[in-house]
């Protein structure tokens, strides 16, 4: 046991099974709905019905697996830190456009699947590749890029958690009359209350478990209230999930791949900044050779997991930032935890009948939680920007950037008309690809921070503090 006045447990030092598990345990505690939530919401939206189940038990099985990785660092590939790896809600907006693209073509699950698993296998290289020379991204991704990104993503969201909460996608599109019903609402509402008042507890271990104590309440009262049906889980034959090798099949489509890839792109810088905030939290060296492996060997680990995500019929894994947390209250940053973890999440994934209660949640009590949890995203974009040197040059590109973004999310009929106009593959791949918010203002922040003038050029003086630095963030700290 170290003897160090913050840390209980260091990097390599070895718990004993109780305080090994008992740690584990709060670690799953804090990730557990942020693994498995992207999962309700892509299968309710894309009405994936009876595979939810399966596809729970390979998010929770894969997210294991992937942090046994990040722990044990075989070969190099991984942090040899704690690193819970889930899907990123980064994706979800991207997912989802993949799946509609999919459905528009007269898809099944089965092709809708298909299609999103292929991209984000492939998708994973991108990532995979870039973890080698994350320093020359610098002058790319900067934080007004992933700003930018990361806001669009959240408030694009946003939509998503309010049509849950007033009752989800399938009520609003088949059963509108019953569709924001005060019931719902009030269900809703409740999950959104029960969070915020839990958070304001004096009690460090009731703000972390925030999350599911609002969802807990949420759905003992939606039983009360009839709304909750458990046909599913008796429904569910197989007693053990077998995770089965591209069990959907394998397909691809250019214009589902290119906004997967420019979250794949986003979403490395992110795990950069959440590596370099867990190095600082484990007193590990935040400068160095060592620091530099492990950021690369860390943001590998993240595509190579997404890879093997996609090959057992899961989403994009990457570094969950809320376990940072855990670490800090819990005084133990053994990376032996992380194994302990990711074997308590492979045990959860074994039982499809945990999968199939998941999805008896009704959509106001997953509303009311992913509403806030949405909204968080957002801010987080903004802290970021926040945190970025905002002189003419950087504002323009905001404003430009958010402008195309948002334009396209309030405005979607404008890329609708253009690319019927076009007709066409031309046109098909227009409205796929620029149809998405996210892909449309993380292009344009992009192509707008490479084009447009430096700061020097408007002859400003620079903010102080920023030293006419833009990379002011943990994520750049970390390249």
């Amino acid at each position: 046991m170290s003897h160090d006045t913050e840390l209980i447990y260091k990097l390599n030092d070895k718990p004993g099974a109780k305080e090994s598990f008992f740690a584990a345990l709060q670690h799953v505690l804090a990730s557990f709905i942020g693994i498995i939530t992207p999962t309700l919401i892509i299968g309710g939206v894309l009405g994936l019905g009876s595979e939810i189940p399966y596809l729970i038990s390979m998010a929770l099985m894969v997210s294991g697996v992937g942090t046994i990785i990040q722990a044990k660092r075989p070969m190099n590939i991984g942090t040899g830190m704690i690193c819970v790896q889930g899907t990123s809600f980064a994706f979800l907006s991207s997912i989802l456009a993949a799946g509609f693209i999919a459905k528009a073509n007269g898809g099944g699950p089965n092709e809708i699947l298909s299609l999103i698993f292929g991209v984000c296998v492939l998708g994973a290289f991108i990532e995979i590749g870039l973890s080698q020379f994350l320093v020359k991204l610098k002058r790319i991704i900067t934080p007004i890029v992933t700003g930018t990104v990361i806001t669009i993503i959240g408030i694009s969201l946003i939509k998503v958690g309010f049509i849950d909460l007033a009752g989800g996608f399938w009520l609003m599109q088949n059963k509108p009359e019953f569709f924001a019903s005060f019931e719902n609402l009030a269900l809703g509402a409740l999950v959104l209350i029960t969070i915020v008042i839990a958070n304001k507890s004096s009690n460090q271990w009731v703000r972390l478990s925030s999350i599911i104590i609002g969802m807990a309440v949420g759905f003992i009262v939606a039983i009360f209230l009839g709304k909750v049906n458990f046909s599913a889980v008796s429904q569910v034959e197989s007693i053990i999930s077998v995770p089965m090798p591209f069990k959907y099949g394998f397909s691809f489509d250019i214009a589902a791949f290119i906004p997967v890839a420019i979250i794949y792109l986003i979403t490395a810088i992110e795990s950069s900044g959440d590596i370099t905030a867990n190095c600082m939290i484990s007193k590990e060296p935040i400068k160095g050779d060592s620091y530099i492996q492990r950021i690369k060997g860390g943001v590998l680990a993240d595509g190579i997991n997404s890879m093997i995500a996609g090959v057992f019929n899961t989403f994009p894994n990457t570094t969950f930032s809320q376990n940072n947390g855990v670490i800090q209250l819990t005084g133990i940053a053994s990376r032996y935890i992380g194994v302990w973890i990711g074997v308590v999440l492979l045990v959860l994934g074994l039982f499809p009948h945990i999968g199939a209660l998941l999805r008896t949640i009704p959509n106001s009590v997953l509303g009311g939680a992913t509403l806030i949890m949405f909204g968080t995203v957002a801010v987080a974009g903004i802290k970021i920007l926040s945190q970025a040197n905002l002189n003419r040059r950087n504002m323009l590109v905001l404003a430009i950037s958010f402008g195309v973004g948002l334009g396209v999310l309030l405005v979607p009929e404008v890329i609708n008309t253009l690319s019927t106009n076009i007709g066409g593959d031309l046109g098909k791949i227009i409205k796929n690809v620029f149809g998405s918010s996210v892909t449309a203002g993380g292009l344009t922040a992009i192509i707008a921070s490479l084009v447009i003038t430096k700061p020097e050029d408007y002859n400003e003086v620079p903010r102080e503090t920023s030293d006419e630095q833009d990379t002011v963030t943990p994520a750049s700290a970390a390249i």
